[in-house]
């Protein structure tokens, strides 16, 4: 099967999916988010002449501006409540509220250079790849980690995803590997923000950008930034407050908004439209070529996916990934 046919078919799986189901506003909010979150190899790619670093540092720099106004401005009831739950609580839940806090902000930004590096120096195949099968990654995770059971259907996806990056990497193993970093580090810091359940996700992801921003500010020539070069240049600060705000900000609202009214379970199938939105851009739009082998895989990765969520009565063992 060709590249094409193969994105094509993948999408019509998709599309019968969702609209079989009744829509309502809440749908249409988590549906809005991950096509957004879907085409965001469109405007990255068009940085592609800047480095990782360069990109990163105005990304965390205007995200966190964005937040900082929202909450302080708009949800400053929420800063409130936040701040003084974490002060009632008992002095080992706030240590490690801290802590994972802390080191969720350093994942998640590793997380956003190691994902801008692939899709502008490897493939956008690569990084849609890694959001496809970091939901499973994660599960595994949550079972080696917080010891969180797994069905016998979950396994067997477990084992069919192993099998599709064995695949994936007999043709191109330094791909897999970006593809599998990339989902390690998104995955990682799902199972650090479980401890963070119950504080508000907004105000938290404020605090992370807000240390994360005042350790690369003094740092940015080690991420191979130049700050007073980017404050100067308009194409960059543009797509970046696009990348910031469309792309980041937007789609995290419509997720959480989405998330008062509609299952998790729900909410986790809804966001493999994210991945797949990227592979059909890899083919149809960056004219991305696939091997019969990678699409061989990439059928056994999505069959993997349709097979672990086949009980949707089940809390599953994910979060919905913010970008």
């Amino acid at each position: 099967m060709g590249s094409k046919g193969t994105a094509c078919g993948i999408f019509a799986v998709f599309t019968v999916c969702f609209f079989v189901v009744q829509l309502t506003r809440y749908h249409l909010a988590a549906l809005a988010a991950f096509l957004i979150w879907g085409f965001f190899p469109i405007p990255l790619r068009m940085l592609t002449s800047y480095s990782s670093g360069q990109i990163l540092f105005f990304r965390v720099l205007i995200s966190l501006l964005i937040l900082l106004i929202i909450n302080l401005l708009l949800r400053f009831s929420a800063v409130r409540a936040t701040w003084q739950k974490w002060r009632k609580a008992p002095i080992g839940e706030r240590r490690g509220v801290a802590g994972s806090t802390l080191l969720g902000g350093i994942l998640l930004t590793s997380n956003w250079l190691l994902f801008i590096y692939v899709i502008n120096k490897v493939s956008v195949q690569a990084g849609s790849f890694a959001y496809l099968i970091c939901p499973i990654l994660t599960a595994l995770l949550g079972f080696l980690v917080l010891r969180e059971k797994l069905r016998r259907n979950q396994w067997l996806a477990i084992g069919l995803s192993a099998l599709s990056c064995a695949l994936l990497g007999t043709g191109a193993a330094r791909t897999l590997l970006m593809s599998l970093v990339v989902a390690a580090t998104y995955a990682l810091y799902l199972i650090t923000q479980r401890r963070l359940q119950g504080y508000d996700r907004l105000v938290l992801l404020t605090v992370q950008l807000s240390l994360v921003a005042a350790f690369i500010l003094p740092t940015a020539s080690f991420l191979g930034a130049s700050p007073l070069a980017g404050f100067h240049d308009t194409h960059l600060l543009l797509m970046t407050a696009i990348l910031s705000a469309v792309f980041t900000v937007l789609p995290l609202f419509l997720n959480l908004y989405a998330l008062n009214a509609l299952p998790s379970g729900t909410v986790g199938i809804l966001m493999y439209l994210n991945p797949v939105v990227s592979f059909l851009l890899a083919f149809l739009y960056f004219n991305e070529a696939a091997t019969t082998l990678q699409a061989v895989a990439y059928a056994v990765i999505l069959g993997s996916v349709v097979l672990y969520n086949m009980r949707f009565g089940d809390k599953p063992a994910i979060i919905k990934p913010i970008l």
